[in-house]
């Protein structure tokens, strides 16, 4: 009978003792995983070094080219009213986005004579086909040459596109909301 027993016994020790260990490599990775902040000097020395890399030449040699210069120059141009959230009067120039553009939904629209590509983000829809919740709907009704009011938190800029890229966050048609961003859960 008592080798019934330390028979039972062994292995739920051994296992139990698995368990443990395991656990505390797993409290040991975490606690590696998290990272302090670089510093000022550490992420100057990174930038240095993607500079260097195949892609960071590419985007320095974009940022210095006339494109790139427009691009930045347009980003000028809004930045105050970014930062205070103030109406922006837009024409929208066209429904779609440039070819091969990886935004989501959005717009072409002109600013102070100037393009822009107001993005909203992917279009989000209900598992069941039948029942699209569409948030962008109001969005979809627009035509070209349309007048509305924009607000934005942030501009934007890849060397993929000609144009900044303008976050929409509240947009406004005939001084009606037709479109308001929802603000975040769980994040600042």
């Amino acid at each position: 009978m008592k080798k019934i027993i330390y028979a039972l016994l062994l292995p739920l020790v051994v296992v139990s003792g698995l368990v443990f260990a395991n656990r505390d490599s797993k409290n040991e990775a975490s606690k590696k995983l998290t990272a302090k902040p670089l510093s000022v000097a550490e992420r100057k020395a990174a930038l240095k070094k993607w500079e260097a890399t195949p892609d960071g030449i590419k985007y320095k040699n974009w940022e210095s080219s006339p494109e790139g210069k427009k691009v930045y120059a347009g980003e000028a141009k809004i930045r105050k009213q970014l930062r205070d959230f103030t109406n922006m009067e837009a024409i929208v120039t066209s429904l779609s986005l440039p070819p091969g553009s990886r935004l989501g939904f959005g717009l072409m629209v002109r600013i102070h004579d100037e393009d822009y590509i107001l993005s909203f983000g992917p279009e989000k829809s209900d598992k069941n086909v039948l029942n699209v919740n569409n948030e962008f709907q109001q969005l979809h009704n627009l035509k070209v040459n349309d007048k509305i009011i924009i607000r934005s938190h942030n501009v934007s800029h890849a060397p993929k596109y000609s144009y900044p890229i303008v976050s929409g966050d509240y947009v406004e048609l005939d001084s009606k909301i037709i479109y308001k961003r929802a603000p975040r859960k769980g994040g600042c």
